[in-house]
């Protein structure tokens, strides 16, 4: 902890560690967020941070854009449907279904989303959408249009770490007796060398690896669906293009980062998402990966410096506000590096503009 009195959560887990030991990362941070999503809008500047669709329409426009270019050079398919994984307050879909209707598409909306707080915004934000538990529940039998902005962030993560005597999950401890004393990280006994990808298997004491099962899960079922079915998947997240060693666990409170430990069901806590395995993961199933960029590169090539003046133009009393807005979402100290695009295509449907071809 870092002051205060324990979460209602932290209380729990204390509990659990003190009867059965440490638990893994993963546990710890699915739980965690399980909580903390289910009981709260944690968007806006009354949240706990803010996510690229409410910063500026320019965002969830450039999404839809890219999304009516693909249906039209697929062949404009009737049955099209738009899904979106962790829809947050559905601007982003709402933004982006605006410019789909502009080019003729009008899909029905289904929306993946597990917390009863966020699924109230949604409905009244998009009446008639249609909601998920999951992604197994989603409509099989028809071309995908999917969308996952900041979600796969928000998967519980395991990390392992080359001790001396070999690679151990990384768990969580009680610094103390109890939880007023808070947690700590620590190695577990099992080796887990097995589990270890080759390329970090003799890697040097005190390296870290982080893996996703969920991030990895939802790839595969979806690279399958594309392939099948047809369509495309854009996933927008904060994480990294080429492999990578190293905690990148990290949690916000009030807009400001906090001890990913300290307050367990009341932190949003996430680790960044590593596209190179997920390429792999869609591409041995089948789905074309359509390539992996910058947010700010991808949101420039859609056109959104020309989208930033014309908005300018018809209210030139919010050109500072809309200024601020583009350079928030492009810029490279802002978010235009740290936020990666990722993208993938099934079934024969055409790459999505924005990106390198692919070999």
């Amino acid at each position: 902890m870092t002051g205060g009195a324990p979460t209602e959560l932290a209380e729990s887990f204390a509990r659990l560690i003190r009867s059965d030991g440490p638990m893994p990362v993963a546990r710890f941070m699915g739980e965690s967020n399980a909580r903390y999503y289910a009981a709260r809008d944690p968007l806006g500047a009354t949240g706990d941070f803010v996510t690229a669709p409410d910063i500026s329409q320019m965002f969830g426009e450039m999404v839809g854009l890219w999304l009516a270019d693909l249906w039209v050079r697929a062949g404009r398919p009737a049955d099209a449907i738009y899904a979106e994984l962790g829809p947050g307050r559905g601007t982003l879909a709402r933004d982006a279904l605006r410019v789909m209707r502009g080019q003729g598409l009008e899909p029905a909306v289904h929306l993946v989303e597990g917390s009863p707080a966020l699924r109230k915004i949604q409905a009244a934000a998009l009446p008639g959408a249609r909601f998920h538990d999951d992604i197994a529940s989603l409509p099989e039998d028809r071309p995908l249009l999917l969308v996952a902005n900041e979600f796969l962030d928000a998967l519980p993560v395991r990390q392992l770490v080359r001790t001396e005597a070999g690679w151990r999950e990384r768990m969580v401890a009680l610094a103390g007796e109890n939880a007023e004393e808070g947690f700590v990280f620590t190695a577990g006994t099992q080796p887990m060398d097995a589990a270890v990808p080759d390329a970090w298997r003799d890697a040097a004491p005190g390296t870290l690896a982080e893996t996703c099962p969920g991030a990895a899960a939802a790839l595969a079922e979806l690279a399958h669906r594309l392939t099948t079915h047809g369509g495309a998947a854009l996933f927008i997240d904060y994480g990294h293009l080429t492999p990578r060693t190293g905690s990148t666990l990290q949690a916000v409170r009030a807009h400001s980062k906090v001890d990913p430990l300290a307050l367990p069901g009341e932190a949003d806590i996430t680790a960044h998402v590593d596209f190179a395995v997920l390429a792999d993961i869609a591409k041995a199933r089948g789905a074309a990966w359509i390539g992996g960029t910058t947010q700010g590169a991808w949101l420039a090539a859609l056109g959104i410096d020309a989208r930033a003046q014309a908005l300018t133009a018809q209210a030139p009393h919010r050109a500072e506000e809309i200024a601020a807005a583009h350079r928030r979402l492009v810029h490279a100290a802002e978010m235009g590096e740290l936020f990666k695009v990722f993208a993938l295509s099934g079934g024969g449907w055409p790459p999505g503009a924005g990106f390198a071809p692919q070999p």
